[in-house]
């Protein structure tokens, strides 16, 4: 008589067959990222990258994120194709504050069963974030873990590898009192304060389809992080920035100070720039103190940069010809005794 086979894979949890059809739709989506410097991409043991030899003196800056509990409302809502724009944002905009130009991203994708078509849909949000900040998506992994994440449910981490001259490194080293602090618009919440939003979410009742200043709620609080790269290092060949602060959590008031000598405050002026209705909505409805505010959300500033006056003009017509949307919100004066870092008056 002749024994049954034991268990398989797929019976335990994991579809290898799910897997490999991920991966062939993932190819399209990463070549569509290529750059120069790609040497071997998706699909092989390990991703090459050749340093474009255009640098002289280079120097490598990495830095890895994820998107928060943001993930929680594209479960909810039942929309994934933005959320992979989050991932690359949060990783790329940190390594830009440093000079760097992103070369390449590899993404991390972990749930408890795979659904080939949320994942495609995510993966398609990561080439996109790639494409906009000119970076290659150049591998990943993609993990199934039966009994690791609830019915629905997956996880995502994100690691960018950039790169910048010695001789070019943005340190804030050069930061002196008398500085232009300049800030640009976020497109939202981004990727930060996601817990106090769903509690606020959940406190108020709202009804994300409801019509929020023309749009749906869903649609402004799902709002992909704004990528700063283009931009900016457009911006850098004409002029010198001597600092870039990337608002995440702890806004403004945390952020800022990360790039500033301990002698130094950045006093930035409230007003200055619009704050958008998302930040006002959140204040009222969830009865946030305005202090909290400001040190959980971004409250309308993704990007602070700092420079010479002198080429504040120069600056902002650089940024509004690459579309960018930017203020002069502040400047750079001698710390007081006692004095915070970022000072809103």
């Amino acid at each position: 008589m002749t024994e049954p086979y034991g268990l398989t894979y797929r019976e335990a949890g994991v579809d290898i067959d799910a897997g490999d059809a991920l991966v062939e739709n993932i190819k399209p989506l990463a070549k569509r990222t290529l750059r120069e410097g790609v040497l071997a991409g998706i699909g092989g043991f390990g991703a090459l990258f050749e340093v474009p030899k255009r640098y002289r003196n280079p120097v490598l800056v990495s830095g890895t994120d994820g998107v928060g509990t943001k993930l929680k409302l594209a479960f909810e809502l039942n929309r994934h194709d933005t959320i992979g724009i989050d991932l690359v944002a949060m990783s790329v905009n940190d390594i830009l504050v440093q000079g760097a130009e992103p070369l390449f991203f590899l993404d991390y994708f972990a749930c408890g069963k795979l659904d080939v078509t949320v994942a495609t849909a995510v993966v398609s949000g990561i080439a996109r974030g790639c494409e906009l900040a000119g970076c290659a998506l150049i591998g990943g992994e993609t993990a199934e873990m039966p009994g690791m994440y609830p019915p629905g449910e997956y996880d995502l981490a994100g690691f960018a590898v950039g790169v910048v001259e010695k001789d070019a490194i943005i340190d804030g080293s050069r930061i002196a009192p008398g500085d232009a602090v300049i800030g640009l618009a976020s497109s939202g919440a981004h990727s930060n304060g996601y817990s106090l939003i769903r509690r606020i979410l959940e406190r108020s009742g709202a009804d994300l389809s409801s019509d929020f200043h023309g749009r749906p709620l869903s649609e402004v609080i799902l709002a992909p992080t704004q990528i700063y790269v283009k931009p900016v290092l457009e911006l850098l060949r004409s002029v010198p920035l001597k600092g870039l602060a990337h608002i995440t959590g702890g806004g403004l008031l945390e952020n800022i100070p990360r790039i500033l000598r301990q002698d130094l405050t950045a006093q930035l002026e409230h007003g200055a720039w619009p704050r958008p209705p998302l930040f006002d909505w959140l204040q009222q409805a969830g009865q946030v103190a305005e202090h909290e505010m400001q040190r959980v959300f971004n409250c309308g500033i993704g990007m602070v940069l700092v420079l010479d006056p002198a080429q504040e003009a120069e600056a902002l017509r650089t940024l509004a010809a690459a579309g960018e949307t930017a203020w002069r919100i502040g400047s750079i004066r001698t710390r007081g005794t006692d004095e915070a870092q970022t000072i809103l008056t």
